[in-house]
This record gives structure tokens, C-alpha cells and sequence, in this order.
């Protein structure tokens, strides 16, 4: 089972208030392994980074200038992830942000159908924790991100794909790995089950004659039987 997970970086927050893309990263997993391959740009959003936005992630308008435009790699970029799964920490922002920026380059939308998000794997996996942010994860699941002083696409997505791994039970996952079709009991079929109705277990009552027809099941064992002992 081949998935992608990615992240971006943008301008801000608002793509429909013309916010654009500026980092794009992707790291592939195979059967919920990494394999190595990872892809990664940087693009020209074509208007001015924000102050704020550059302290978040420090890439700046003069650096930007030049780099590639969404339109000139969209066709890289869906080739990369094929029709695999998408997985992302906190996924609708970054699904957003892409699928504004596919359109307009003339490319059809992913399906949400698509997506994994690690958010919301973590909130029903660990409702008891105080915060699913990325580096509440990694200091939790003991993932090293100290070299995190600023945001980048490529590296959130290497740590958002250690996090789900963990999410997913760490080096224990692959004994739940039955095939290509991925894990028995997948902890992202949790996230669709959360929204079920809930029905209350129901209590069966043992009656007489059942309780009077096991206590002679159990005299027809004979003294050696284990539960003649208890």
C-alpha cells in the first residue's frame, strides 16, 4: 500500500483571500514504511511574503522570485502522488490550499476520500492528550524535532509521516499487515466509525433451566476436570 504524506507552506491562511503556496514536500510510504523517495519545491506565489508568514517559515519574497510557478510543476506534483492515499497533520488546511491552487492551473481536484489526516487519527486514538499539534506529537511519541526552529514543507512532512506510524502503532504495525490493502484493523476506519450511532451494550440474563443444564455439563466431566477445582 503506497501513501503520500505532504505538507506546504503558504503565505497565509486565507487562499481564497489570495494567500498562495510557497513550499510544497512529499515523503512516500510504503506498507507504512518511508522508502526514501521524497519530493519538494519551492515556489513563486507571484505577490509579496508577509512579515508574519516569514518568521513562520523564512522564506522571503527575494528568495521566492524566480522559483517555479504552481502551474509549471502541477503536472510533477499528481504525477509524485499517483492515486495514493494523501496523509497530512491538521489535512484540510493543505487539501484547501492545493486544490485552489490545482484549479487554477487548469488540473482537476483531489478527492477528500483521499485523505488521512493525523489530527484527526490522533483525537480518536488519544482523546485524553491536551494538544494533537505536530510538535505536541513528536514530544510525545519521542520524535526528535529540535532542528524545527522554522517551518518547511518537506520537513513537517517527514515528521508528520513519523507521527503517523506511531499513530498507527509504531513497530508494532506490520504485524497487523495482512496485504497490499493495507492494515486488519486500520486506526483510520476509527475515524469513520466515530460517528456512528451508539448503541448501549445489552445485558442477557442466564435462565434456570440453562444454569441447571451447565451444572450437569459440568458433572459429566469428572472429578480431574479443571472446573470442578474452582
Amino acid at each position: 500500500m503506497r501513501e503520500i504524506v505532504f505538507d506546504t507552506e503558504t503565505t497565509g491562511f486565507n487562499y481564497s483571500g489570495g494567500d498562495r503556496i510557497v513550499e510544497l514536500g512529499c515523503v512516500e510510504l510504503v506498507n507504512h514504511t518511508p522508502t526514501g523517495k521524497v519530493w519538494q519545491t519551492y515556489l513563486d506565489p507571484e505577490r509579496e511574503v508577509p512579515e508574519d508568514s516569514f518568521r513562520v517559515h523564512g522564506l522571503s519574497t527575494q528568495f521566492l522570485a524566480g522559483k517555479p510557478k504552481f502551474s509549471e510543476i502541477a503536472d510533477e506534483f499528481l504525477g509524485f502522488i499517483g492515486d495514493a492515499k494523501i496523509v497530512a497533520h491538521n489535512a484540510k488546511f493543505d487539501f484547501d490550499f492545493v486544490n485552489f491552487e490545482l484549479e487554477r492551473a487548469g488540473r482537476a481536484a483531489l478527492e477528500w476520500e483521499r485523505i488521512v489526516d493525523t489530527l484527526s487519527l490522533s483525537r480518536v486514538k488519544n482523546p485524553q492528550f491536551g494538544s494533537h499539534s505536530l510538535d505536541a506529537l513528536c514530544k510525545r511519541y519521542e520524535i526528535n524535532n529540535s532542528h524545527r526552529d522554522l517551518h518547511g514543507a518537506l520537513l513537517d512532512a517527514r515528521l508528520t509521516a513519523e507521527v503517523y506510524i506511531e499513530l498507527l502503532g509504531g513497530k508494532e504495525v506490520d504485524f497487523f499487515i495482512s496485504s497490499d490493502e493495507g492494515p486488519k484493523e486500520d486506526l483510520v476506519a476509527a475515524v469513520e466509525k466515530k460517528n456512528r450511532p451508539y448503541r448501549p451494550s445489552r445485558a442477557y440474563r442466564v435462565s434456570d433451566i440453562e444454569m441447571v443444564a451447565h451444572s450437569e455439563f459440568i458433572k459429566s466431566l469428572g472429578e480431574h476436570a479443571i472446573w470442578a477445582k474452582l
